[in-house]
């Protein structure tokens, strides 16, 4: 995993069941355009896009995803929901995230602080985040798929990103060495295909309890966060946003959040952002 990585135009990568993996040395948006091209059936579910930078990469409500070239990890991929109901994908979230946090703590070097994962689906060190998940349902000639996008911090350093104005790292300061990013990319794609066949199994009971393994955050204070409007621009406003703070309770077996708000009342969340 640390050896030196060849050309990014010589990566040797697939998608699930050997689908083919497309490379782009630039592009707006690896999301976007395989939401576009899922749709039309241009591409076979299993298909990996991946970016070797990107001009327009996003988070989750629209946030921007800084994405410099040669770094990092940018990259879709189009997973096949055959056997899998529709109510349950957002778990295929938490289970490539909790999957991938397994990677990456492989990867760290010695120290108490760990790389967890904070509900539902932020992968950090400490309280720094260095990869998120985005994801969406398409349709394929009536055929669901999900478009499932992933940006991961590698190789850039976290003073690269001073000007988002929030916690962030990176995994090459977590490991102290620089990271072969396509050996990475083999190894979580591989995993997460895996990780998908045990899903569509067993459900997502056993990464709820790989993650209160891992967890560092029940009992913790937080604030639940609902704003489908939030941006760059308004997140610190809270403008168009409910937040209600208190404790964390309990990650439960469906992999909602309990918590229990100051007023005393007890929820279970199923969609939203966590801020610690």
């Amino acid at each position: 995993m640390f050896t030196p990585e060849k050309d990014f135009d010589h990566w040797n990568l697939s998608g699930f069941a050997s689908a083919p993996a497309q490379l782009f040395k630039t592009i707006e948006s690896t999301h976007s355009l395989m939401k576009q091209q899922a749709v039309t059936g241009a591409i076979q579910p299993g298909t990996l896009f991946v970016a070797d930078s990107q001009s327009a990469g996003r988070g989750r409500h629209e946030r921007t995803w800084a994405s410099p070239e040669g770094k990092n990890l940018y990259f879709n991929i189009l997973i096949p929901l055959d056997g899998i109901p529709l109510n349950v994908t957002p778990q295929i979230t938490q289970v490539a995230a909790l999957t991938f946090a397994e990677v990456f703590r492989d990867l760290q070097g010695p120290g108490e602080t760990r790389v967890t994962v904070k509900w539902p689906n932020d992968i950090l060190f400490g309280k720094s985040k260095f990869c998120g998940i985005l994801a969406e349902i398409v349709f394929q000639k009536g055929k669901p798929a999900l478009n499932m996008g992933v940006g991961i911090n590698v190789n850039s350093d976290p003073q690269d990103y001073a000007f988002l104005d929030r916690d962030v790292t990176t995994l090459k300061a977590i490991a102290g060495r620089t990271i072969n990013r396509e050996k990475l990319l083999q190894t979580l794609i591989g995993n997460l295909e895996r990780a998908v066949g045990q899903f569509k199994a067993f459900g997502i009971s056993p990464w709820v309890a790989a993650w209160k393994k891992m967890d560092q955050f029940i009992g913790a204070r937080g604030t639940i966060v609902v704003n489908n409007r939030c941006t760059d621009e308004n997140r610190n406003s809270g403008e168009g946003a409910t937040k209600k703070s208190g404790r964390i309770l309990d990650m439960q077996p469906d992999g909602s959040l309990l918590f229990q708000t100051d007023d005393g009342e007890v929820q279970t969340v199923y969609s939203a952002d966590l801020e610690i």
